[in-house]
Formats: structure tokens, C-alpha cells, sequence
């Protein structure tokens, strides 16, 4: 499997241009004031279907050939990247089936089928999903389009990083949550080749550190990954995603739950914008670990902002 290089994450950002926000990026002096740091908020959670995960999923889609795209496409999820896919696919104007897992919420299943996508539902395990869409490919020939090992996912992710380089040229630190590694892949593709110099820091729930223990381990660590709020980064990675966050990810700082709602409540009060509780733990680890980021230039991507919000974290009991 090739590894996507500047020149295709140049391609990328080309291809989803007509589709996808060029998203803004942010300044707080509230959060520079409290770390110490200049920091640039790279704000995905403005972006199409509110997540990064539209890039990819659009980069992947518009890459399929014509008679490719006419048998459609298909993954498993449960939350960005089924909204991202059927909205690309609705965009295309080919057909898209979501796998999901019953007790999916709501909000995001009733976002995938107003994106005209067909809803298969399956059991709430990882087996059950693979299954099901296995299935539908078999029965359809329909193009699978992984959450984040596909190389077209990964280039579109990074065209985030990309975006964020070219309005801030200089940076000395990258800081970009981590879940199955689609999102921090594309960055650390873009920012080791655009800013060789600066180093590149992944963040992680506590309660789901899988990727640091991988990393650690120098193998995929394939334990149970906790109830975190974090529940965009309750994947774990996968042999492309493992294999470019090894050779350039410098560490990844590990955030607990009190850290993360805390996080996300900041960022409401003080940008006045909403994230999701993955966006937050960056941002955690961003606060928790200030003096490593002191009196430098720190770029934040913040992810996503879906959130229920019946059921904001600062107010669950």
C-alpha cells in the first residue's frame, strides 16, 4: 500500500475543492494567555457534515473511475465518516449503504439517511460490522471505503494540515487527536514534509491510550479500548495508519475524562464555538502539559463538533 506524499495530498486538496470548506483557523488570547504558547486552532468542526472526515471520504469518492463509482460504495460506522460518505456519495450522485450498529444515536443515523444513504443495521460488534459490509460488497460489488486505511482517506485528511501551513508557514508544534490514525496520519504525512522541523505530538483519552501502547510496543496492541467521551477516538489503528504514525509521530499525551469535558467547556466559553469531546483532548493535553509547549507556535486541529446536545457532559450527573 503506497503511502500518499505531497504531491498527492496536493492532488487531494484539488479534487475536494468544489466540495469541501477551506475551514478558518483560530486564535484565542485566553488559551495563549494560559499555556504559555501561540496557538492556531485549525477549525474542522466548520467543515462539511461538521468533521474532518468529509475530506477523505470526498477524496476517495471522486477518485473512483466512472464505472467504479456506478456500483457505489459501502463502509461501517457509527459516526463521522458514515455522514462524511453519504454526503459524498449523495454528491457524486451514487448510491452509499452505512453499516451501523443498532443503538447507533439517533442524531447521526437520521444525518446519514437525509444524506440518501441506505442504513444496513448490524450487532454493536466489530465482527458483526466487517460482516455485514463483506456482504454487501460480495453482493453488490460495491467499493468499500474504509474510516481511515485507505491511502485516498488518509491524503484527504491531511489536506487539513496542508490548509493550516499555508495560512500559518511557521510552526514548531503539531497537535492532532488520535483514533484509528486516519486524521493524525494525514497530518504527520503533510507537517514532515511542509515543516520538517516541527514536531508533530498526537493526544489520546486515558481510557482508550491504545495507540500510545501500540507505538510503545512497536506493534498494533489490540486490547479493549475504554468507555472514553472521546467516542470519535474509540477506534484503534490499523497496519497503514500504525505504520506512518511509527515513523513520524513524536509522542502521544494521554488526557483523563474531568480533562477532556473541562477542555471542550473552555473552548465553548471562551471561542464562543462547539466542538466535540474528541476536538477537546488536544486541547487537554494542550493545557495539562503547558510547559512542554511554552513560547512556541502550536497548531491544534480540532476535528469535529457533532454533539448531542442532550447530552453535553458538563450537565450529565
Amino acid at each position: 500500500m503506497q503511502l500518499p506524499d505531497l504531491n498527492v495530498i496536493r492532488a487531494a486538496a484539488q479534487r475536494i475543492a468544489p466540495f469541501a470548506h477551506r475551514t478558518p483557523v483560530l486564535t484565542s488570547r485566553y488559551f495563549n494567555q494560559r499555556t504559555g504558547s501561540d496557538v492556531f486552532f485549525k477549525c474542522e468542526n466548520f467543515q462539511r457534515v461538521g468533521a474532518f472526515k468529509f475530506r477523505g471520504a470526498t477524496n476517495a469518492v471522486q477518485s473512483l473511475g466512472d464505472d467504479e463509482a456506478r456500483r457505489g460504495v459501502v463502509t461501517h460506522s457509527s459516526g463521522n465518516h458514515a455522514q462524511a460518505l453519504a454526503l459524498a456519495a449523495r454528491q457524486r450522485g451514487i448510491p452509499a449503504t452505512i453499516v451501523m450498529p443498532r443503538g447507533a444515536p439517533a442524531v447521526k443515523r437520521n444525518a446519514v439517511a437525509d444524506y440518501g444513504a441506505e442504513i444496513v443495521e448490524c450487532e454493536p460488534t466489530q465482527a458483526a460490522r466487517e460482516s455485514a459490509a463483506e456482504e454487501i460488497v460480495a453482493r453488490t460489488g460495491a467499493n468499500f471505503i474504509h474510516p481511515y486505511e485507505d491511502p485516498c482517506v488518509v491524503a484527504g485528511a491531511a489536506t487539513a494540515s496542508l490548509e493550516l501551513i499555508e495560512e500559518v508557514p511557521r510552526l514548531d508544534v503539531v497537535v492532532t487527536p488520535v483514533g484509528g490514525g486516519g486524521l493524525a496520519s494525514g497530518t504527520c504525512l503533510a507537517v514532515s514534509e511542509l515543516l520538517p522541523q516541527a514536531k508533530i505530538i498526537g493526544a489520546e483519552p486515558a481510557l482508550a491510550d491504545d495507540a500510545r501502547r501500540s507505538l510503545a510496543a512497536g506493534h498494533i496492541v489490540a486490547e479493549p479500548i475504554g468507555p472514553t467521551i472521546a467516542d470519535g477516538l474509540r477506534t484503534s489503528l490499523g497496519p497503514l495508519t500504525f505504520s506512518i504514525l511509527s515513523r513520524h509521530l513524536r509522542e502521544i499525551l494521554t488526557v483523563d475524562e474531568a480533562e477532556i469535558v473541562q477542555a471542550m467547556k473552555l473552548v465553548w466559553e471562551r471561542m464562543k464555538i462547539v466542538i466535540e469531546p474528541s476536538s477537546a483532548v488536544p486541547v487537554a493535553a494542550l493545557l495539562k502539559y503547558s510547559d512542554r509547549f511554552r513560547g512556541r507556535r502550536v497548531g491544534v486541529i480540532l476535528s469535529g463538533g457533532n454533539v448531542d446536545l442532550d447530552c453535553l457532559p458538563w450537565t450529565i450527573r
